[in-house]
């Protein structure tokens, strides 16, 4: 191996170790502005071909350390055996990892078609692998680059117009001009010195930054949307922290039900919404008569609607039964008020792809009677909060109905998906899941952390119920209003925003990320129609 060769692997492997860091429960988030910069230096001197199994180290590298939750929820709840969980999640992470195999061969690329300035573009192909992946192969944007920064509330506000990945974009913007200004500020670090100061990258990354950071104080401000009408609704959340392991056994069923009555007691009974987590019924409420009768009395002591999560039993044509994973709004006085049917199904837990072809041979990791089918689209439920009496100095208030969406468990990943309840109507936001799979991991807290990024998008407040937690609430601008621990059986309670705001993201979705994949087509074929010329062995990127 020579001296460059391990010098490139030992640089890629630190940015495959600070990646991770930057998501929670590290929470290192400020460690991803420079994150980028050791893999940078890396490419310095590679081909495209080399850069790619150089990037693809580093993002294997990253993702193995931000997914190690894999193993945990596919041995200890999926009963896979530990070796071919260990396995799986390898197969996953080192998937992930072309990601930003493509991304380091582009970067190389975009470098020696536009000496220049290529790698103002760059940033826009981080963003480009980012949709992508969001889509792709049922799509997994976990750990997308700018769900790092969910706590600097400033710099994020840029996601109400770009998406979270208007938040990647800058970071990378960021990690590139840093690579190049520290290498021309360093020599040591260095063969030679670059001919002249990439002054005008640096001015982009700092500008950019800038700007975003002031947009991000003037929308805190609240100013731009002062004369946006809103309401206000009293949510309690639960958060029962059932053990996965008798979750569905018949014979803990009046337990379950008893806790959750309790939990709910505690809320009282100025409450307007009561919201249980996903699948917190441990039986098909539509086809249990008995507990049916036990969930209405129960709402009717709350005297609040009760939004709970439960199978539904549906039948194909054929009479052959499929479940759906649904969220039910019940009254009190037992009048079923609207279910919304998850649309974006997990797959190897909730489905099989290609099941009756190539993977006739594996099952599910989640217990249950048969596959699961998605629902058909943005469901929004409707409820009527209690008035507000007068208080002293204060007029009292008469109720109007309130419009809010449900984003089941894994569907609050998708930016687009989220987005089509508030373009849609909804006023508020909820979240229902079971991070109990993950166990003590830190994916229920990345879990939580993408939550911020919904409600910026779209400056909706959102409730989460999580069976383990994390459970909680987040106001139309990403501050975490209260978070509660792991693993504890507890409930909490907000006063919530209601309005709708319609901002950019929320009406056009993710224009921004598709400029940026449309800027990277267009240096495609610029490469592509470009006259052919025999590839240097050494294109002179960022370099150590």
């Amino acid at each position: 191996m020579t001296h460059s060769l391990a010098r490139s692997l030992v640089l890629a492997g630190a940015s495959g170790l600070f990646l991770p860091l930057s998501f929670p429960k590290s929470d290192l988030g400020l460690l991803a502005w420079v994150a980028l910069v050791p893999l940078h230096w890396a490419l310095d001197g590679k081909n495209k071909t080399q850069a790619f199994w150089i990037g693809w180290l580093s993002g294997t590298i990253a993702f193995t350390g931000m997914m190690s939750w894999v193993v945990t929820a596919m041995n200890t709840y999926g009963k896979v055996p530990l070796t071919i969980s260990y396995g799986i999640m390898l197969l996953l992470t080192a998937y992930l990892g072309l990601y930003v195999g493509l991304y380091s061969a582009g970067a190389v690329w975009f470098r020696s078609l536009i000496p220049r300035y290529g790698l103002f573009a760059v940033p826009c192909l981080w963003v480009t692998l980012e949709l992508i992946r969001t889509y792709v192969l049922s799509g997994m944007p976990w750990g997308l680059l700018g769900y790092s920064q969910y706590r600097q509330i400033e710099i994020i506000q840029i996601a109400d117009h770009m998406g979270v990945y208007g938040v990647s974009f800058l970071i990378v913007l960021v990690n590139v001009a840093l690579a190049e200004f520290l290498s021309w500020l360093m020599p040591l670090l260095r063969k030679f010195r670059p001919a002249r100061l990439p002054w005008e990258l640096v001015a982009m990354a700092a500008l950019t930054v800038t700007l975003s950071w002031q947009y991000g104080l003037a929308t805190l401000t609240e100013a731009p949307l002062s004369d946006v009408p809103r309401s206000s609704i009293s949510v309690g959340v639960v958060q029962p922290n059932v053990d996965q392991a008798v979750k569905w056994d018949t014979a803990y069923r009046e337990e379950t039900l008893a806790r959750f009555d309790r939990l709910t007691e505690q809320l009282g009974r100025t409450t307007d919404l009561v919201i249980w987590p996903e699948a917190a019924t441990p039986f098909v409420f539509e086809r249990e008569p008995v507990y049916q009768l036990q969930l209405i009395a129960l709402a009717n002591r709350a005297q609040a609607p009760i939004l709970f999560g439960s199978p539904a039993l549906r039948f194909y044509p054929d009479r052959r039964p499929y479940l759906m994973n649904s969220a039910y709004l019940l009254s009190p006085d037992g009048q079923l008020l609207g279910r919304y049917d998850k649309q974006h199904l997990v797959p190897f837990g909730e489905y099989i792809p290609l099941k009756s072809s190539l993977l006739f041979f594996l099952d599910k990791l989640v217990e249950g009677i048969g596959d699961f089918e998605a629902g058909t689209g943005p469901t929004i439920l409707t409820l009527t909060p209690k008035p507000r009496p007068a208080a002293a100095g204060r007029a009292g208030t008469v109720s109007r109905p309130i419009n809010f969406g449900v984003a089941i468990c894994y569907e609050v990943i998708f930016p687009n998906l989220v987005r089509q309840f508030a373009a849609n109507g909804a006023e508020f936001l909820v979240t229902v899941t079971n991070d109990a799979w993950f166990g003590a991991s830190s994916a229920a807290s990345q879990h939580f952390s993408m939550v911020v990024f919904r409600s910026v998008e779209n400056h909706l407040a959102f409730a989460r119920s999580a069976n383990t937690g994390v459970s909680g609430f987040i106001d139309p601008f990403g501050r975490i209003v209260e978070a509660t621990p792991t693993f504890t059986e507890q409930t909490a309670k907000a006063t919530m925003q209601a309005w709708r705001p319609h901002t950019f993201y929320s009406r056009h979705g993710d224009v921004f990320a598709y400029g940026c994949a449309i800027i990277c087509a267009l240096l495609f074929l610029f490469g592509m129609f470009r006259s052919k010329e025999p590839e240097p062995d050494a294109v002179a990127a960022t370099p150590v």
